[in-house]
């Protein structure tokens, strides 16, 4: 299934000699530096004659190092250089990342357009900063990647160690899976970003380590951000590694894993920052694809959506002939054209009493799990149905293998979308449900179980293609089966068609 959610661009910058340059963009250089006494003079001698006119601000971020590399940087300001350099020692050590975090705050505070990443130990070149910013400055990207991969062969050439090469294809490969783009290399230092695109992503709250270039591009596809990258040249000179290479890997395949979860719905999801917390399920097995369905099977009616989010579902219904009224406590803006007609309310404090009815049929879809007294709404949809009329309504199964195993091992916590949906009041098995639908006098006139939305399983990451599809038809079978077998462990989802009893309930009674 496609993801419903486009990916940010990615392609190779090509290497162009007549550039046209936006004057009116303020450039700015980070140079990031930790004992870099022996190199630091040597990187900033190196920034090209034809960009140092170009450049801003020039800002040499000493993180507390344990040589001289702060009095080196103030050597150079007080010299007869043409750069606009400021140099700063941090009172403790910040780690690589949190001494780009202090970089790109400043960046912003001082109203830079670009700011270029450079390493203080001469690992990249200076002398390719102009190529770098290029892209940038015609406006084709938010973010730039120098790339070591992009031509065959370089890497090794340059005196890349073979094991470095290898893990940082492993690497990259998996990264690139799991999150849906196809960069040619995620551990490069080499970049530069559009500052307003910085300014839009939540950059302070990532690692202070080195694993915080994994964590900005993950924010910089999530962002939906342009990213570009560029061939650079590799060096490996005399210059001291600090990375810890196993634990690096560890972090950062852990990053790119949590972000397709967070995508998923499962865990805080706080690295799916921009991602709509509730999206429409568009797989036929699902709870959505169930409503469509049902809905097609009847002629045009007049529906309540209620709880109706962005009209997604309501959209498609209208699609079926249908006239579709939403209520929902988001503003109607984001309603307009795809419903026929939308009433603002706070669903804890009932249906809106201006609703325009009757109706034939009123849907709460995944919706009574959010409010406090989900039967007081079955009460008022009662009294707005027309003769005839249904009402239908799909709940997640809290009974479901997932919840089950995650109460069991005592690591029950809410998630960002799904059963245990941060934003659920109330959970309900189908025995539960049912009991709540016969107290408010209704009976179960149709039921229909759901399992695993699998196309969750593709949010996040690349698209699926044959093989993957394949897989996919598999799955959905055996869950098919299992969820027919076992309804009450394998179901993620219940949807009901219910009707009003013709007489009341006596107190006891069940359906």
């Amino acid at each position: 299934m496609a993801s419903s959610h486009p990916r940010p661009s990615v392609a190779v910058a090509p290497v162009l000699d007549d550039r046209r340059v936006e004057d009116a963009l303020r450039i700015g250089v980070l140079i990031v530096a930790y004992n870099a006494e022996s190199t630091l003079a040597q990187v900033l001698d190196r920034i090209p004659a034809s960009f140092r006119a170009r450049v801003a601000e020039v800002l040499v971020c000493d993180d507390h190092s344990q040589d001289a590399t702060y009095q080196v940087g103030l050597g150079y300001q007080g010299g007869t250089s043409d750069l606009p350099l400021t140099v700063v020692r941090h009172p403790k050590n910040l780690g690589y990342g949190g001494n780009q975090k202090s970089g790109y705050l400043w960046a912003i505070e001082h109203g830079l357009d670009i700011v270029v990443l450079l390493h203080g130990d001469g690992q990249y070149a200076p002398e390719r900063i102009e190529e770098i910013v290029a892209p940038l400055e015609r406006g084709e990207c938010d973010a730039v990647l120098g790339s070591r991969m992009t031509v065959p062969g370089a890497a090794r050439r340059g005196g890349m160690p073979r094991y470095k090469y290898v893990g940082n294809r492993i690497l990259t490969e998996a990264q690139n899976a799991m999150t849906g783009v196809s960069l040619s290399e995620w551990h490069s230092g080499y970049r530069a970003y559009r500052v307003d695109a910085l300014a839009e992503i939540p950059f302070v709250s990532n690692s202070n380590g080195f694993d915080f270039d994994t964590q900005i591009i993950i924010q910089l596809i999530e962002a939906d951000k342009r990213i570009l990258e560029v061939a650079i040249p590799t060096y490996y000179g005399n210059e001291i590694c600090y990375v810890n290479g196993l634990r690096y890997a560890r972090d950062v395949t852990s990053h790119v894993a949590r972000y397709r979860l967070h995508k998923m719905g499962f865990g805080s999801g706080e690295m799916a920052f921009a991602s709509p917390m509730y999206e429409l399920k568009e797989g036929e097995g699902t709870s959505h694809g169930v409503v469509a369905r049902w809905l097609g099977e009847v002629g045009p009616s007049s529906i309540l959506d209620v709880g109706c989010g962005d009209g997604s579902l309501g959209e498609q219904l209208r699609k079926l002939g249908h006239h579709v009224t939403g209520v929902d406590l988001d503003h109607p803006a984001r309603q307009v054209g795809r419903l026929d007609a939308f009433v603002p309310a706070d669903l804890d404090q009932g249906l809106p009493a201006e609703l325009e009815g009757p109706f034939d049929v009123v849907l709460f879809a995944d919706v009574l799990e959010h409010v406090r007294e989900p039967g007081a709404l079955l009460d008022q949809a009662k009294a707005r149905l027309a003769p005839g009329g249904w009402v239908m309504v799909s709940v997640p199964n809290f009974s479901h293998w997932y919840p089950r195993l995650r109460v069991m091992a005592g690591l029950f916590d809410y998630d960002r979308r799904g059963i245990l949906d941060a934003g659920h009041l109330r959970f309900f098995t189908r025995r539960s449900f049912e009991r709540l639908a016969a107290r408010h006098g209704y009976h179960v006139q149709r039921r229909e179980a759901t399992g695993l939305p699998l196309e969750v399983f593709q949010r996040g990451g690349k698209q699926s293609g044959s093989n993957s599809a394949g897989i996919g038809g598999i799955l959905d079978g055996v869950g098919r089966f299992l969820v027919s077998m076992f309804p009450n462990v394998f179901a993620y989802q219940f949807i009901w068609r219910l009707e009003p009893d013709e007489r009341p309930r006596v107190a006891g009674e069940t359906s």
